[in-house]
């Protein structure tokens, strides 16, 4: 729900120095060896003072954004706008996921890890806040 994670694949032997990273709040450029990986506008909008980038054995890329909007129903369907987008079986396991992060959160005493989610889960679930009583409750 509050970061984005992305790996690239680079060279064997690429160091620190053959590698540029910048990382806005609402765009990201890599460029390895003087060769523009990607470059353009983030999908959605992250604190760039919390992004980091790290280059792991000299051939992978690690780069963490900090999303602004960390809310379930806030999942980038691609990394840039119209670029990098998940397909439609990667989105639903991603939008899956989040809604179970979200129940987890508003009913910390419940174990979801093993839990399987169905039907209203798309924009990070159906919204309980209406309800008088919106948590779980066991042996009711």
């Amino acid at each position: 729900m509050e970061e984005v994670f992305i790996e690239v694949n680079v060279p064997q032997g690429t160091s620190a120095k053959e590698v540029k990273c910048r990382l806005g709040s609402k765009d990201i450029e890599l460029h390895v060896k003087g060769r523009e990986i990607f470059k353009g506008k983030l999908f959605g909008t992250t604190v760039s003072d919390e992004a980091t980038w790290t280059l792991e054995d000299k051939c992978l890329i690690h780069i963490v954004l900090m999303k602004t909007n960390r809310e379930a129903g806030n999942c980038w369907s691609s990394l840039l706008e119209g670029e990098y987008c998940a397909n439609a079986w990667v989105q639903d396991q991603m939008q899956r996921k989040l809604t179970l992060e979200r129940f987890q959160r508003e009913n910390p005493g419940f174990d979801f890890s093993g839990a399987e989610i169905s039907g209203n889960f798309a924009g990070g679930g159906p919204d309980f806040s209406s309800l008088q009583n919106n948590s779980f409750r066991g042996g009711h």
